[in-house]
């Protein structure tokens, strides 16, 4: 079974950028996954999806991240990426990288341990 790990969180300021990988255990995994996203959650709140892209490139974000955050994939690394900018203290959370499940609706089979997020205003 996959392992998805997580890299790339950390402490910003609001208007700051970060770029978050996931790094998949199993070769080629990435390029061939059906599926993969990444979704977050802050303390006390529920969990929320916010990027998915499918096998065939089809890319869908939450109203609450759209036209800043931006999902890819690096095949050659075998790597997802989410590439974070105009960060709020809203975006606040533990993200985590997901795969499987169902990406119009950012529902996903399993994720990895997760990567924290803090921005602070």
């Amino acid at each position: 079974q996959v392992q998805l790990v997580e890299s790339g969180g950390g402490s910003v300021q609001a208007g700051g950028s970060l770029t978050l990988s996931c790094a998949a255990s199993i070769e080629r995994y990435i390029s061939s996954a059906v599926c993969m996203g990444w979704f977050r959650q802050a303390p006390g709140k529920e969990r929320e999806g916010i990027a998915s892209i499918d096998m065939n490139g089809n890319i869908r974000y939450a109203n609450s991240v759209k036209d800043r955050f931006t999902i890819s994939k690096d095949n050659a690394k075998n790597t997802l990426l989410l590439q974070m900018n105009s960060l709020t203290a809203e975006d606040s959370a533990m993200y985590y990288c997901a795969a499987g499940g169902y990406c119009p609706t950012f529902q996903f089979g399993r994720w990895g341990q997760g990567t924290q997020v803090t921005v602070s205003s």
